[in-house]
Protein backbone atom coordinates (compact mmCIF):
# COMPACT_ATOMS: atom_id res chain seq x y z
CA UNK A 1 0.00 0.00 0.00
CA UNK A 2 2.90 2.35 0.90
CA UNK A 3 4.56 1.76 -2.48
CA UNK A 4 1.29 2.43 -4.30
CA UNK A 5 0.78 5.67 -2.32
CA UNK A 6 4.33 6.85 -3.06
CA UNK A 7 3.89 6.10 -6.74
CA UNK A 8 0.63 8.03 -6.81
CA UNK A 9 2.27 11.04 -5.15
CA UNK A 10 5.19 10.88 -7.58
CA UNK A 11 2.81 10.68 -10.51
CA UNK A 12 0.83 13.65 -9.27
CA UNK A 13 4.01 15.67 -8.84
CA UNK A 14 5.16 14.79 -12.32
CA UNK A 15 1.80 15.73 -13.78
CA UNK A 16 1.93 19.07 -12.02
CA UNK A 17 5.54 19.79 -12.98
CA UNK A 18 4.86 21.89 -16.10
CA UNK A 19 2.50 24.18 -14.17
CA UNK A 20 4.94 24.45 -11.25
CA UNK A 21 7.84 25.22 -13.59
CA UNK A 22 6.25 28.42 -14.87
CA UNK A 23 6.49 31.16 -12.28
CA UNK A 24 4.33 34.26 -12.03
CA UNK A 25 6.17 37.55 -12.40
CA UNK A 26 5.27 40.12 -9.74
CA UNK A 27 6.38 43.68 -10.51
CA UNK A 28 6.14 46.35 -7.85
CA UNK A 29 5.56 49.61 -9.72
CA UNK A 30 6.32 52.59 -7.49
CA UNK A 31 5.79 56.18 -8.63
CA UNK A 32 4.18 59.48 -7.68
CA UNK A 33 0.47 59.03 -8.45
CA UNK A 34 -0.99 61.86 -6.34
CA UNK A 35 -0.51 65.61 -6.00
CA UNK A 36 0.57 68.09 -8.68
CA UNK A 37 3.08 65.64 -10.19
CA UNK A 38 0.72 62.68 -10.49
CA UNK A 39 0.75 62.90 -14.30
CA UNK A 40 4.42 61.87 -14.34
CA UNK A 41 3.67 58.65 -12.51
CA UNK A 42 0.78 57.93 -14.83
CA UNK A 43 3.00 58.49 -17.89
CA UNK A 44 5.52 56.01 -16.49
CA UNK A 45 2.86 53.39 -15.83
CA UNK A 46 1.25 53.89 -19.25
CA UNK A 47 4.56 53.47 -21.05
CA UNK A 48 5.33 50.35 -19.02
CA UNK A 49 1.89 48.95 -19.85
CA UNK A 50 2.51 49.37 -23.59
CA UNK A 51 5.72 47.39 -23.09
CA UNK A 52 3.73 44.63 -21.39
CA UNK A 53 1.20 44.73 -24.25
CA UNK A 54 4.01 44.27 -26.76
CA UNK A 55 5.09 41.17 -24.85
CA UNK A 56 1.62 39.70 -25.29
CA UNK A 57 0.68 40.58 -21.73
CA UNK A 58 3.39 38.30 -20.35
CA UNK A 59 6.85 39.72 -19.69
CA UNK A 60 9.38 37.02 -20.45
CA UNK A 61 6.50 34.73 -21.32
CA UNK A 62 5.33 34.66 -17.68
CA UNK A 63 1.94 35.64 -16.28
CA UNK A 64 2.59 39.21 -15.13
CA UNK A 65 1.07 40.98 -12.14
CA UNK A 66 1.74 44.71 -11.67
CA UNK A 67 1.33 46.02 -8.13
CA UNK A 68 0.89 49.80 -8.29
CA UNK A 69 2.07 51.85 -5.30
CA UNK A 70 1.95 55.62 -4.75
CA UNK A 71 5.03 57.09 -3.03
CA UNK A 72 3.26 60.49 -2.75
CA UNK A 73 6.64 62.16 -3.43
CA UNK A 74 7.53 61.39 0.19
CA UNK A 75 10.72 59.39 0.84
CA UNK A 76 9.34 57.81 4.03
CA UNK A 77 6.21 56.66 2.20
CA UNK A 78 8.42 55.29 -0.56
CA UNK A 79 10.30 53.18 1.98
CA UNK A 80 7.03 51.91 3.49
CA UNK A 81 5.56 50.77 0.18
CA UNK A 82 8.83 49.19 -0.97
CA UNK A 83 9.15 47.21 2.27
CA UNK A 84 5.57 46.02 1.81
CA UNK A 85 6.29 44.98 -1.76
CA UNK A 86 9.39 43.07 -0.69
CA UNK A 87 8.25 41.49 2.58
CA UNK A 88 4.53 40.94 2.12
CA UNK A 89 3.91 40.87 -1.61
CA UNK A 90 7.16 39.07 -2.46
CA UNK A 91 7.69 40.91 -5.72
CA UNK A 92 10.44 39.75 -8.06
CA UNK A 93 11.41 43.21 -9.23
CA UNK A 94 10.59 46.85 -8.53
CA UNK A 95 10.26 49.43 -11.32
CA UNK A 96 9.25 53.06 -11.77
CA UNK A 97 10.11 55.97 -9.41
CA UNK A 98 9.86 59.56 -10.65
CA UNK A 99 11.76 61.57 -8.04
CA UNK A 100 15.34 61.14 -6.88
CA UNK A 101 14.71 61.89 -3.21
CA UNK A 102 12.39 58.88 -3.15
CA UNK A 103 14.91 56.76 -5.05
CA UNK A 104 17.67 57.63 -2.60
CA UNK A 105 15.43 56.54 0.29
CA UNK A 106 14.38 53.19 -1.18
CA UNK A 107 17.80 52.27 -2.56
CA UNK A 108 19.02 50.70 0.69
CA UNK A 109 16.07 48.35 1.38
CA UNK A 110 16.08 47.26 -2.25
CA UNK A 111 19.78 46.49 -2.49
CA UNK A 112 20.00 44.93 0.97
CA UNK A 113 17.20 42.52 0.02
CA UNK A 114 18.85 41.92 -3.38
CA UNK A 115 15.62 42.91 -5.12
CA UNK A 116 16.36 44.03 -8.70
CA UNK A 117 15.30 47.64 -9.34
CA UNK A 118 14.77 49.07 -12.82
CA UNK A 119 14.45 52.83 -12.66
CA UNK A 120 12.10 54.26 -15.26
CA UNK A 121 13.13 57.80 -14.42
CA UNK A 122 15.22 58.85 -11.41
CA UNK A 123 18.99 58.46 -11.79
CA UNK A 124 20.68 60.05 -8.75
CA UNK A 125 24.42 60.72 -8.94
CA UNK A 126 25.33 58.80 -5.74
CA UNK A 127 23.74 55.62 -7.11
CA UNK A 128 25.66 56.02 -10.37
CA UNK A 129 28.85 56.44 -8.35
CA UNK A 130 29.84 55.12 -4.94
CA UNK A 131 26.44 53.57 -4.17
CA UNK A 132 26.23 51.63 -7.45
CA UNK A 133 24.80 48.15 -7.06
CA UNK A 134 24.49 44.98 -9.17
CA UNK A 135 20.76 45.10 -8.35
CA UNK A 136 20.07 48.64 -9.58
CA UNK A 137 19.56 49.46 -13.27
CA UNK A 138 18.53 52.69 -14.99
CA UNK A 139 16.41 52.27 -18.11
CA UNK A 140 16.30 56.06 -18.31
CA UNK A 141 19.52 58.05 -17.78
CA UNK A 142 21.72 59.47 -15.05
CA UNK A 143 20.25 62.72 -13.70
CA UNK A 144 23.00 65.00 -15.01
CA UNK A 145 23.07 63.81 -18.61
CA UNK A 146 20.28 65.83 -20.27
CA UNK A 147 21.44 68.93 -18.42
CA UNK A 148 24.98 68.32 -19.62
CA UNK A 149 23.69 68.24 -23.19
CA UNK A 150 22.02 71.66 -22.86
CA UNK A 151 25.14 73.05 -21.23
CA UNK A 152 27.20 71.76 -24.14
CA UNK A 153 24.77 73.22 -26.68
CA UNK A 154 24.88 76.70 -25.14
CA UNK A 155 28.67 76.49 -24.89
CA UNK A 156 28.89 75.59 -28.59
CA UNK A 157 26.37 78.33 -29.41
CA UNK A 158 28.65 80.90 -27.79
CA UNK A 159 26.35 82.02 -24.99
CA UNK A 160 28.37 83.74 -22.27
CA UNK A 161 25.95 84.59 -19.43
CA UNK A 162 23.17 82.39 -18.01
CA UNK A 163 20.79 82.26 -15.06
CA UNK A 164 19.99 78.87 -13.45
CA UNK A 165 16.98 77.65 -11.46
CA UNK A 166 15.86 74.26 -10.07
CA UNK A 167 13.96 72.77 -7.13
CA UNK A 168 16.05 72.07 -4.04
CA UNK A 169 16.39 68.28 -4.00
CA UNK A 170 18.79 65.65 -5.35
CA UNK A 171 17.77 65.83 -9.02
CA UNK A 172 17.74 69.63 -8.97
CA UNK A 173 21.26 69.80 -7.62
CA UNK A 174 22.41 67.05 -9.99
CA UNK A 175 20.83 68.88 -12.93
CA UNK A 176 22.53 72.21 -12.42
CA UNK A 177 25.83 70.48 -11.63
CA UNK A 178 25.54 68.66 -14.96
CA UNK A 179 24.79 71.88 -16.83
CA UNK A 180 27.81 73.65 -15.32
CA UNK A 181 30.06 70.71 -16.12
CA UNK A 182 29.85 71.60 -19.84
CA UNK A 183 28.90 75.27 -19.81
CA UNK A 184 32.00 77.36 -19.13
CA UNK A 185 30.49 80.85 -19.28
CA UNK A 186 29.36 83.07 -16.41
CA UNK A 187 26.53 81.94 -14.12
CA UNK A 188 24.76 85.12 -13.02
CA UNK A 189 22.51 83.33 -10.54
CA UNK A 190 21.95 79.79 -9.27
CA UNK A 191 18.63 79.62 -7.43
CA UNK A 192 17.09 76.58 -5.71
CA UNK A 193 13.38 76.83 -4.96
CA UNK A 194 11.10 74.67 -2.82
CA UNK A 195 9.80 71.43 -4.31
CA UNK A 196 6.26 72.04 -5.65
CA UNK A 197 6.57 75.81 -5.20
CA UNK A 198 3.56 77.25 -7.09
CA UNK A 199 4.61 80.90 -7.50
CA UNK A 200 7.89 82.15 -9.01
CA UNK A 201 7.20 85.88 -9.26
CA UNK A 202 9.99 86.90 -6.87
CA UNK A 203 12.53 84.74 -8.66
CA UNK A 204 11.42 85.98 -12.08
CA UNK A 205 11.98 89.56 -10.95
CA UNK A 206 15.54 88.57 -10.08
CA UNK A 207 15.98 87.04 -13.54
CA UNK A 208 14.88 90.29 -15.18
CA UNK A 209 17.29 92.30 -13.07
CA UNK A 210 20.21 89.96 -13.90
CA UNK A 211 19.70 90.33 -17.68
CA UNK A 212 21.20 87.00 -18.78
CA UNK A 213 21.63 85.90 -22.39
CA UNK A 214 19.66 82.74 -21.57
CA UNK A 215 17.85 81.09 -18.67
CA UNK A 216 18.21 77.40 -17.86
CA UNK A 217 15.78 75.58 -15.55
CA UNK A 218 14.76 72.13 -14.36
CA UNK A 219 11.12 71.98 -13.23
CA UNK A 220 9.37 68.65 -13.89
CA UNK A 221 5.63 68.03 -13.78
CA UNK A 222 3.33 70.61 -12.25
CA UNK A 223 6.27 72.80 -11.31
CA UNK A 224 7.17 73.09 -14.99
CA UNK A 225 3.61 74.00 -15.95
CA UNK A 226 3.54 76.85 -13.45
CA UNK A 227 7.04 78.11 -14.21
CA UNK A 228 6.75 78.19 -18.01
CA UNK A 229 3.36 79.93 -17.93
CA UNK A 230 4.54 82.52 -15.42
CA UNK A 231 7.77 83.06 -17.39
CA UNK A 232 5.75 83.88 -20.52
CA UNK A 233 3.18 85.96 -18.63
CA UNK A 234 6.02 88.09 -17.27
CA UNK A 235 7.22 88.65 -20.84
CA UNK A 236 10.65 87.18 -20.10
CA UNK A 237 10.50 84.80 -23.07
CA UNK A 238 10.79 87.81 -25.38
CA UNK A 239 14.10 88.91 -23.86
CA UNK A 240 15.72 85.82 -22.38
CA UNK A 241 15.45 82.50 -24.28
CA UNK A 242 14.36 79.65 -22.03
CA UNK A 243 16.23 76.33 -22.02
CA UNK A 244 15.38 73.39 -19.81
CA UNK A 245 15.32 69.65 -19.23
CA UNK A 246 12.24 67.63 -18.18
CA UNK A 247 10.26 70.87 -17.95
CA UNK A 248 8.60 70.96 -21.38
CA UNK A 249 7.55 67.62 -22.86
CA UNK A 250 4.38 65.73 -23.75
CA UNK A 251 3.45 65.39 -20.07
CA UNK A 252 3.36 69.18 -19.52
CA UNK A 253 2.90 70.73 -22.98
CA UNK A 254 -0.92 70.46 -23.10
CA UNK A 255 -1.16 72.58 -19.93
CA UNK A 256 1.65 74.98 -20.87
CA UNK A 257 0.20 75.74 -24.28
CA UNK A 258 1.78 78.47 -26.39
CA UNK A 259 3.84 79.66 -23.43
CA UNK A 260 6.21 76.78 -24.25
CA UNK A 261 6.70 77.73 -27.92
CA UNK A 262 10.31 78.65 -28.65
CA UNK A 263 11.75 76.82 -25.65
CA UNK A 264 14.55 74.29 -26.04
CA UNK A 265 15.38 71.16 -24.12
CA UNK A 266 17.56 68.07 -24.51
CA UNK A 267 16.50 64.44 -24.34
CA UNK A 268 17.70 60.93 -25.12
CA UNK A 269 14.59 60.37 -27.24
CA UNK A 270 11.93 62.28 -29.17
CA UNK A 271 8.63 61.07 -30.58
CA UNK A 272 9.85 61.79 -34.12
CA UNK A 273 12.98 59.64 -33.78
CA UNK A 274 13.38 57.47 -36.87
CA UNK A 275 13.73 53.85 -35.79
CA UNK A 276 11.36 50.88 -35.87
CA UNK A 277 11.06 50.40 -32.10
CA UNK A 278 10.19 54.05 -31.52
CA UNK A 279 7.67 54.19 -34.36
CA UNK A 280 5.86 51.11 -33.05
CA UNK A 281 5.81 52.46 -29.50
CA UNK A 282 4.54 55.91 -30.51
CA UNK A 283 1.81 54.50 -32.76
CA UNK A 284 0.53 52.02 -30.20
CA UNK A 285 0.73 54.50 -27.31
CA UNK A 286 -1.31 57.02 -29.31
CA UNK A 287 -3.84 54.33 -30.17
CA UNK A 288 -4.16 53.21 -26.54
CA UNK A 289 -4.11 56.58 -24.76
CA UNK A 290 -5.02 59.12 -27.47
CA UNK A 291 -1.94 61.33 -27.01
CA UNK A 292 1.74 61.57 -27.90
CA UNK A 293 3.97 59.78 -25.39
CA UNK A 294 6.36 61.74 -23.21
CA UNK A 295 9.96 60.84 -22.47
CA UNK A 296 8.69 59.47 -19.15
CA UNK A 297 6.50 56.99 -21.00
CA UNK A 298 9.33 56.07 -23.38
CA UNK A 299 11.69 55.34 -20.49
CA UNK A 300 9.16 53.07 -18.80
CA UNK A 301 8.44 51.31 -22.08
CA UNK A 302 12.15 50.54 -22.37
CA UNK A 303 12.10 49.30 -18.77
CA UNK A 304 9.40 46.78 -19.64
CA UNK A 305 11.19 45.67 -22.81
CA UNK A 306 14.45 45.32 -20.88
CA UNK A 307 12.75 43.19 -18.23
CA UNK A 308 11.05 41.05 -20.89
CA UNK A 309 14.40 40.30 -22.55
CA UNK A 310 16.09 39.63 -19.20
CA UNK A 311 13.49 37.11 -18.04
CA UNK A 312 13.81 35.23 -21.29
CA UNK A 313 17.57 35.25 -20.84
CA UNK A 314 17.16 33.86 -17.32
CA UNK A 315 14.97 31.04 -18.58
CA UNK A 316 11.96 32.40 -16.72
CA UNK A 317 13.48 31.77 -13.28
CA UNK A 318 12.55 35.07 -11.68
CA UNK A 319 12.67 33.73 -8.10
CA UNK A 320 16.48 33.68 -8.34
CA UNK A 321 17.18 37.37 -7.76
CA UNK A 322 20.91 37.15 -8.43
CA UNK A 323 20.35 35.34 -11.73
CA UNK A 324 17.65 37.84 -12.73
CA UNK A 325 19.92 40.80 -11.97
CA UNK A 326 22.71 39.23 -14.00
CA UNK A 327 20.29 38.67 -16.88
CA UNK A 328 19.15 42.33 -16.78
CA UNK A 329 22.78 43.40 -17.06
CA UNK A 330 23.33 41.45 -20.29
CA UNK A 331 19.83 41.66 -21.82
CA UNK A 332 19.55 42.77 -25.43
CA UNK A 333 16.46 44.59 -26.62
CA UNK A 334 15.46 47.19 -29.20
CA UNK A 335 15.31 50.50 -27.38
CA UNK A 336 13.15 53.38 -28.59
CA UNK A 337 16.26 55.55 -28.35
CA UNK A 338 18.24 53.41 -30.79
CA UNK A 339 21.71 52.60 -29.45
CA UNK A 340 21.58 51.42 -25.81
CA UNK A 341 24.07 49.63 -23.63
CA UNK A 342 24.81 49.56 -19.91
CA UNK A 343 28.00 51.05 -18.58
CA UNK A 344 29.78 49.27 -15.70
CA UNK A 345 27.58 51.13 -13.19
CA UNK A 346 24.36 49.87 -14.84
CA UNK A 347 23.49 53.28 -16.27
CA UNK A 348 23.02 53.59 -20.04
CA UNK A 349 25.41 54.96 -22.64
CA UNK A 350 23.29 56.65 -25.31
CA UNK A 351 22.71 59.71 -27.53
CA UNK A 352 21.21 63.07 -26.54
CA UNK A 353 19.34 65.41 -28.87
CA UNK A 354 18.42 69.09 -28.92
CA UNK A 355 14.62 69.52 -28.96
CA UNK A 356 12.61 72.63 -29.88
CA UNK A 357 8.95 73.27 -29.08
CA UNK A 358 7.18 74.75 -32.10
CA UNK A 359 3.71 75.59 -33.37
CA UNK A 360 2.84 73.42 -36.36
CA UNK A 361 1.04 74.61 -39.47
CA UNK A 362 -2.26 73.21 -38.17
CA UNK A 363 -1.88 75.17 -34.93
CA UNK A 364 -0.91 72.21 -32.77
CA UNK A 365 2.18 72.24 -30.59
CA UNK A 366 4.93 69.72 -31.13
CA UNK A 367 8.51 69.02 -30.18
CA UNK A 368 11.00 68.67 -33.00
CA UNK A 369 14.36 66.92 -32.91
CA UNK A 370 17.07 69.41 -33.93
CA UNK A 371 19.98 66.97 -34.03
CA UNK A 372 22.54 65.17 -31.89
CA UNK A 373 24.34 67.02 -29.11
CA UNK A 374 26.11 63.99 -27.58
CA UNK A 375 26.73 60.64 -29.22
CA UNK A 376 27.25 57.55 -27.01
CA UNK A 377 27.31 59.73 -23.92
CA UNK A 378 28.36 58.11 -20.62
CA UNK A 379 27.55 59.62 -17.24
CA UNK A 380 30.14 61.50 -15.20
CA UNK A 381 30.07 59.29 -12.06
CA UNK A 382 30.92 55.86 -13.46
CA UNK A 383 34.54 56.25 -12.33
CA UNK A 384 33.36 56.29 -8.70
CA UNK A 385 31.59 52.94 -9.07
CA UNK A 386 33.52 49.87 -7.88
CA UNK A 387 31.74 47.48 -10.24
CA UNK A 388 33.56 46.40 -13.38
Amino acid sequence: MRKVLMAAVAGAMAAGAPAMAQETLKVGFVATFSGPNAALGEHLLQGFQVGVDHAGGKLGGLPTEILKEDDQLKPDVGVQVVRKLIDRDRVNVVAGVVFSNVMMAIHKPLTESKTPMISANAGPSPIAGKLCSPYFFAASWQNDQSHEAVGQHLQTKGVKRVYLMAPNYQAGRDGLAGFKRYFKGEVLGEVYTAVNQPDYSAELAQVRAAKPEAVYVFYPGGMGVNFVKQYAQAGLNKDFPLYSAFTVDASTLPAQGEAAVGTFTAAFWTADLDNAASKRFVADYRKKYGSTPSTFAAQAYDAARLLDAAIRGAGGKVSDREALAAAIKTAKFESVRGPFRFNTNNFPIHNFYLVETVKAADGSLEQVNRGVVFKDHADSYVGDCAMK
